[in-house]
């Protein structure tokens, strides 16, 4: 199951003089992150680099801002995708202290400063909603909220008619047993709207 964080965490690391600011936080797509990016541009202009690597509704990133490739965006990528992650950016801000660090060691650098912070992280495991609409008559409105009061759903719109019509969001894996006891209490007075039922 993927999942996303609940907050940004960040780390700090020193290695040979160059200071290496991490921070993994949730976005929601790369639109997000590409701001959040220019922003730590904007807070820290005397940094050498700015990299990030982002996994956000399938959508990635993986880059490296002037480091040798593939020495800073794909290792962080390659740490959210062994933890699964979707919707969080991993970024570092480095500091250059004058030591070269080679190829392997910003490997382990830029590695250790998202390792660090996913550390402290709390992760959210990612839960798939559905949105679910029906019409019913009044005598059964009262079953309906107890019913997705139950399985934790929220209604999201009510509208009194000649009938209520209902619109409510759940997990995914809920809807088809909540389906099937809303048909069974209604005895076919419960009518679904769109591809639900």
């Amino acid at each position: 199951m993927a999942h996303t964080l609940a907050a940004a965490v960040h780390s700090e690391l020193l290695i040979k003089k160059s200071r290496f600011l991490g921070c993994v936080q949730p976005v929601a797509d790369r639109a997000s992150a590409q701001a959040i990016v220019a922003e730590l541009r904007a807070t820290h202009p005397g940094a050498a680099h700015v990299c990030w690597a982002l996994l956000a509704g399938g959508q990635s990133a993986a880059v490296d801002d002037g480091e040798p490739s593939g020495t800073a965006g794909r290792p962080m990528l390659e740490v959210l995708r062994h933890q699964d992650f979707d919707g969080v950016l991993a970024s570092v801000v480095r500091y250059y202290g004058g030591i070269q660090l080679g190829a392997g060691g910003l490997l382990r650098a830029y590695t250790d400063s998202i390792a660090q912070a996913l550390r402290d992280a709390r992760k959210i495991p990612i839960v798939k909603q559905r949105e679910l609409s029906c019409e019913l008559p009044y005598a059964l409105e009262g079953l309906l909220r107890r019913e997705i009061e139950a399985v934790g759903a929220s209604l999201t719109g009510i509208e009194h008619g000649e009938q209520v019509s209902c619109v409510f969001r759940l997990a995914e894996s809920e809807a088809p047993a909540l389906i099937a006891r809303l048909n069974e209490a209604g005895q076919g007075r419960v009518v679904w709207l769109g591809a639900a039922g």
